[in-house]
């Protein structure tokens, strides 16, 4: 298959695109979007030119108008490939980057969860998807399970085990990612074990700002207080001395 190269740089040459995704394939906004994870996983891998962290992007091994042979996985991330052909492609284009995807993971809506644990399941496995991830929020009702996830072995996909805790959430490791998925109260985490913390949503990392920067206030304000004792200090030394003087020239 002849691919059109990628011109870089230029704004004039015209590179054949993906579709945009259909509105039925956009169901990842609730619990991958609006959370904000595209960018947190992104800032916690680091190296953007090489990493691609996307939600809701064409991912197949041609870029046709048709959506024939396209997925749209709700999150989708692949390292050591090239991050701007993946803008210009508007889409994760395989032969183009070399490899196939990392890691992909599909939320469950009524309307896809059956195509997403059979049709979509064969597709990424036949793509050689390293890790299909399937995160259910209603905890079950419309995946068979709240929480699954698949890992290649050759050309087929083999179960990644899931664990529950005793408080009813469930979570597995990702080779790939080297992070914990999780399933907590129906929301999507993912747990960093070597920080032993979870990636922070938009909302945590917003309230830790605004934490941070009532510590900041707070801390000014303890210092203004110091310095307007240490001044009051000074002025009252001043005073003393002053009478001091005052009385050894009587």
């Amino acid at each position: 298959m002849t691919i059109p190269p990628i011109t870089q740089g230029s704004t004039s040459a015209k590179v054949l695109q993906f579709p945009d995704p259909p509105p039925e394939e956009m169901t990842a906004f609730y619990h991958v979007g609006f959370p904000g994870y595209p960018a947190s996983l992104a800032l916690h891998f680091q190296d953007q030119a090489t990493t691609i962290v996307t939600s809701e992007v064409a991912a197949g091994v041609r870029p046709t108008q048709s959506y024939e042979g396209i997925l749209y996985p709700d999150l989708l991330i692949a390292f050591n490939v090239d991050a701007e052909a993946n803008i210009a492609r508007n889409g994760y284009l395989i032969p183009e980057q070399g490899k196939p995807p990392d890691f992909v993971l599909e939320v469950a809506s009524e309307t896809t969860a059956r195509r997403d644990e059979t049709v979509k399941r064969d597709a990424y496995a036949a793509m050689g998807v390293r890790e299909y991830w399937r995160f259910d929020p209603t905890g079950g009702h419309r995946y068979q399970a709240a929480l699954a996830g698949d890992r290649i072995v050759g050309t087929e996909y083999e179960p990644i085990t899931i664990h529950q805790s005793s408080e009813g959430s469930y979570w597995g490791h990702s080779e790939a990612l080297n992070l914990a998925i999780c399933w907590e109260e129906g929301d999507l985490r993912f747990w960093d074990p070597e920080a032993r913390r979870y990636l922070p949503t938009f909302q945590e990392e917003h309230a830790n700002l605004q934490a941070a920067e009532s510590r900041a206030e707070t801390a000014e304000t303890r210092a203004q207080a110091a310095e307007t004792r240490a001044e009051a200090a000074e002025a009252e030394v001043r005073r003393l001395r002053e009478e001091l003087q005052r009385s050894q020239s009587e």
